[in-house]
């Protein structure tokens, strides 16, 4: 800060370094996902690489506080988020989903199939929760429970928050609907915490 309060060009060089360091921060405590965190952290890169090279070459010019006056990065946050699409939950040994709510892409659609087909015929059965890239910026996630199985597809990769999320409405629903599940009660009586997923996604 100058004598009379203001900040200095050295004072908006150490702001940006802390903006990267919280980005960073946000990351790995799951709040942002790779493509997010990848726009704001060049954002950021950028804007100190301009600000250094302002104060390498003309100090003296004011010019630096245009670097700093704008914040995009509450656009690129929303640019960039995971958008849950799709989703579906199956029966434990069953290939007709109980529900499905959402669309995607007839080419999405395909490789999902091809992939539910290559583990059903694998004929293999863990409970947990697994990632895979369908191509086009598009990701699965698969959670396995004791009963069933939540089929998620989302566009652009999911940050650990969303897929905690997965998890936990997956729990839910067998935790809620166990005892049915059991006695292959029809689909019209179980409840299904994963139409949630949409609601907390938007």
């Amino acid at each position: 800060m100058t004598a009379e309060g203001k900040p200095t060009p050295q004072d908006a060089l150490h702001a940006l370094q802390q903006k990267l360091a919280q980005v960073s921060e946000e990351y790995a405590n799951g709040l942002l996902n790779s493509a997010q965190y990848n726009a704001i952290y060049r954002y950021y890169s950028e804007k100190r690489a301009l600000l250094e090279h302002i104060l390498t070459t003309n100090p003296d010019s004011p010019t630096w506080q245009t670097v700093t006056a704008q914040d995009d990065t509450p656009f690129l946050r929303k640019q960039f988020a995971s958008k849950l699409l799709y989703f579906a939950v199956f029966r434990r040994g069953s290939k007709v989903p109980l529900l499905t709510d959402g669309k995607i892409p007839r080419k999405v659609a395909e490789g999902l199939y091809k992939t539910l087909q290559n583990l059903w015929n694998e004929g293999r059965w863990q409970r947990g929760i697994a990632q895979k890239s369908l191509g086009d910026s598009v990701w699965l996630v698969l959670c396995f429970g004791e009963q069933a199985m939540t089929v998620t597809v989302f566009y652009l990769p999911p940050s650990q928050q969303q897929y905690q999320r997965v998890r936990a409405a997956h729990n839910d629903f067998e935790k809620a609907n166990g005892r049915l599940l059991a006695r292959n009660i029809p689909p019209e009586r179980l409840v299904f915490p994963q139409r949630a997923l949409f609601n907390e996604d938007q």
